[in-house]
């Protein structure tokens, strides 16, 4: 069998992996509170809380799409024609053209442009955040951040450039074995180090400080069997008013992270049900089963890639001979923004369930849907949520149920257990 041929059969189980991962250990079966009990939480809600969410929405949309379609048409435009392998040869130049050069300096350079082009999007939004009273950061510290953010990804993206393209010097007509293999080992192991190296240079993460309240949280893990390493306190309240907290880490890096603003906005029973939450992403293994799909899809991502780069009709409108030498990366990077983007419903869709999964935990855990209720009407109002968004946006990118649905579920569980 020829390796385009292993590449096809490789593809095919690393689908239907996939497939059986997602169909075991995603929660499908949890459809979201009727519509009437969700409408009867948008009643309760202030009205004019709603209106000025809903208008910090109405002023982000024109940023955020004409963003997504300018991202899209510049990598197509440095993709599907020439002009994104001249860009890397031109990188590569003073240093002579040399392989490695061109795969990382002009790997790199694409990136740049690409992000420089849709820079100005992420401003607006920064000015629109600011105009709100929902981002406290000035220009100078969003501009370090970004800067950051520029840097990580630059060191990142340098360590997987230099490793991809070495292999397909390599191993010319194997690559694509060791890419996948590479690819899915990267996901897994991010997912340790970047709580651990990457999230501290954008935050400053303290234990929380002894007393009732750290008390009763490390307890309430303990009661749920969840082996949380530590809870955190992430000093967000320099960039934002937002309120939010999260987990993240796998083993021994699995700590319960909570937003300052949370701990000044929320009573301590608000933020015990939001770390009630997050005890259930811990509980159901979320962290984990998140790494496994995404190590399959990056793997599955790279011979998919190497089967449709191999297509003459791509190729020449690259202006390049093969999808393995660097001056195709913008190639590569054209069909992975395409794939982004047919793939972001799905995984929104993926992460609503999974969400809602850990709000019933939370609630189970608690037993107190009035305060599940409370905090989630605390959520929306400081975080400027539009508790009930069209439904095409909620389809397209939401990542967790909207306002009204996870209100309403705290009423159906409050009705179901007399609480």
């Amino acid at each position: 069998m020829t390796p385009r041929g292993w590449a096809v059969l490789t593809l095919a189980g690393l689908l239907v992996a996939l497939a059986v991962a997602a169909a075991l250990l995603v929660p499908w079966q949890r459809p979201p509170a009727p519509r009437a009990d969700q409408l009867a939480a948008l009643r309760d809600l202030p009205a004019d809380q709603v209106a000025h969410s809903r208008a910090l929405r109405a002023a982000l949309r024109p940023g955020r799409y004409t963003g997504l379609v300018v991202g899209l048409l510049v990598a197509l435009a440095l993709g599907l024609t020439p002009l994104g392998g001249r860009l890397v040869e031109l990188a590569g130049r003073p240093f002579g053209g040399h392989w490695v050069a061109q795969a990382v300096l002009g790997g790199l350079a694409v990136v740049l442009v690409a992000d420089l082009l849709t820079l100005p999007f992420s401003a607006w939004r920064h000015a629109v955040l600011t105009r709100y009273g929902l981002s406290v950061q000035g220009w100078g510290g969003w501009t370090v951040d970004l800067l950051k953010s520029y840097a990580v990804s630059a060191v990142l993206g340098a360590v997987v450039l230099l490793g991809f393209y070495t292999v397909t010097r390599l191993a010319p007509r194997w690559w694509w074995a060791v890419g996948a293999a590479g690819a899915a080992g990267l996901v897994a192991l991010l997912s340790f180090v970047l709580p651990v190296l990457v999230e501290p240079v954008f935050n400053r993460f303290t234990p929380m400080e002894p007393g009732p309240l750290r008390t009763e949280l490390m307890a309430m893990a303990a009661r749920d069997g969840v082996p949380v390493k530590d809870v955190l306190v992430a000093d967000a309240s320099r960039r934002t008013r937002a309120v939010n907290a999260y987990v993240s880490g796998l083993g021994p890096t699995r700590r319960v992270v909570v937003y300052d603003t949370l701990l000044r906005e929320a009573t301590p029973a608000e933020v015990t049900s939001v770390v009630a939450h997050e005890l259930g992403h811990a509980r159901d293994r979320d962290v984990a089963v998140g790494t496994l799909t995404g190590a399959l899809g990056a793997a599955a991502g790279v011979v998919a890639l190497y089967l449709l780069g191999s297509a003459r009709p791509l190729l020449r409108l690259a202006g390049v001979d093969s999808i393995a030498e660097p001056r195709a990366f913008p190639l590569l990077l054209a069909l992975v923004t395409v794939a982004g983007l047919v793939a972001t419903p799905v995984q929104a869709a993926v992460s609503r369930l999974v969400e809602a999964r850990a709000d019933a935990h939370a609630l189970a855990l608690t037993g107190d849907p009035a305060t599940f209720e409370a905090m989630q009407r605390r959520l929306a109002g400081v975080n400027l949520a539009d508790p009930d968004p069209p439904r095409w946006e909620r389809l397209w990118s939401a990542s967790h149920p909207s306002t009204v649905e996870r209100m309403a579920a705290a009423r159906a569980y409050a009705r179901e257990t007399g609480r």
